[in-house]
């Protein structure tokens, strides 16, 4: 594999964790301690919502981030032919 190629490869992979983690970053941070009081006028389940961030969604919304970022990543391996089939 090219040089060129390798470095459009780990480009693109840096963009997938930069994306992802800002989206946990905002879930879990801006929903669970910033946004907490205006989520609380919510519920889900029975517990205030920005309650139920802090203690649960942020964790919810990393484990979709992992098969997300699965997802991504074999898509792209098979982009630059680096896939185990």
């Amino acid at each position: 594999m090219s040089e060129n190629k390798l470095r459009a490869y780990w480009k693109e992979n840096l963009r997938y964790l930069a994306i992802l983690l800002v989206i946990w970053f905002i879930v879990s941070y801006g929903f669970g301690i910033l946004l907490v009081e205006q989520l609380n006028s919510l519920s889900i389940g029975g517990a205030k919502l920005g309650f139920w961030f802090a203690q649960q969604g942020s964790i919810y919304v990393f484990v979709v981030l992992i098969f997300v970022y699965v997802y991504l990543m074999n898509k792209l391996d098979k982009k630059y032919g680096l896939d185990e089939s």
